[in-house]
């Protein structure tokens, strides 16, 4: 059953632009849902053009092709979306690819690629944004992290050590970019219920030793992130900045 977004109202981001990455599928796309249903302006940016566009045609939000580990197009992407629809309001740093590799086949192409998958483009397209939300009065970045790097997890350590990396980058941003009224937190996902997740990792025994790990006995699934990232975005949490907001059921209290 589609989640529903409706039963809290945040007016604060009623006409608000918000700007998604990688919101073509899994959390970004339910994060597209979540703001359009409180009535937010949304653009996202995804590589993946046959997706977005059936995002884009399911949402009403406008979609915008762009491969963000290309800097240059990146930057001429967002300030394409800035003229569009004027000044960012909320930016989620959501695209990012957890791909499993093993550490002695790690080249320096290959761990380059990681960090720019999903490092990388989180300050690119903060620095892109940042001038006019400043001009606009503020606004809220959202970063996005992974419990992975908290719990020290094996077999993707490109991966790890980018969403390690946006811990610092959250803090050292939030310092930054406070004196212009711009909030920066980032979410920190645990094992969360994706399409790609379940074509890939979930088999019922991983299900299963989830639930085990975890205080809360559930699944979670992209709503539970959108949630947390709709409040971050607006006004209610206009005195948060500079932290990690954890949603793993508890994973990492193991």
């Amino acid at each position: 059953m589609p989640a529903s977004y409706d039963t809290v109202l945040y007016r604060s981001l009623a006409d608000r632009h918000v700007l998604i990455t990688g919101g073509a599928t899994g959390i970004g796309e339910e994060m597209v849902k979540a703001y359009r249903s409180q009535g937010a302006r949304v653009s996202f940016i995804d590589i993946d053009e046959s997706a977005g566009a059936a995002t884009a045609a399911a949402t009403g939000a406008t979609f915008y092709p762009c491969d963000l580990t290309d800097v240059p197009l990146l930057r001429e992407t967002v300030a394409r979306i800035e003229k569009d629809h004027g000044a960012v309001g909320v930016l989620l740093n959501n695209a990012g690819k957890d791909d499993r590799h093993a550490m002695d086949e790690v080249e320096p192409d290959y761990w380059r690629r990681a960090l720019a998958l999903n490092l990388d483009h989180q300050f690119f397209v903060t620095q892109a944004v940042q001038k006019g939300m400043a001009e606009a009065g503020g606004g809220s970045i959202i970063m996005f992290g992974s419990i992975s790097w908290m719990r020290g997890r094996p077999g993707m350590i490109g991966y790890t050590t980018s969403k390690a990396a946006i811990n610092g980058m959250t803090k050292t941003l939030a310092r930054e970019l406070g004196p212009s009224s711009i909030r920066v937190n980032c979410i920190v996902p645990g094992a969360i219920v994706t399409e790609r997740q379940l074509k890939l990792w979930t088999s019922p025994e991983q299900n299963q030793q989830f639930i085990d790990l975890q205080a809360l006995k559930f699944r979670l699934d992209a709503s539970h992130v959108a949630r947390l990232a709709l409040f971050l975005g607006s006004d209610e949490s206009n005195g948060c900045t500079g932290a990690n907001f954890v949603v793993d059921a508890g994973l990492t209290q193991n």
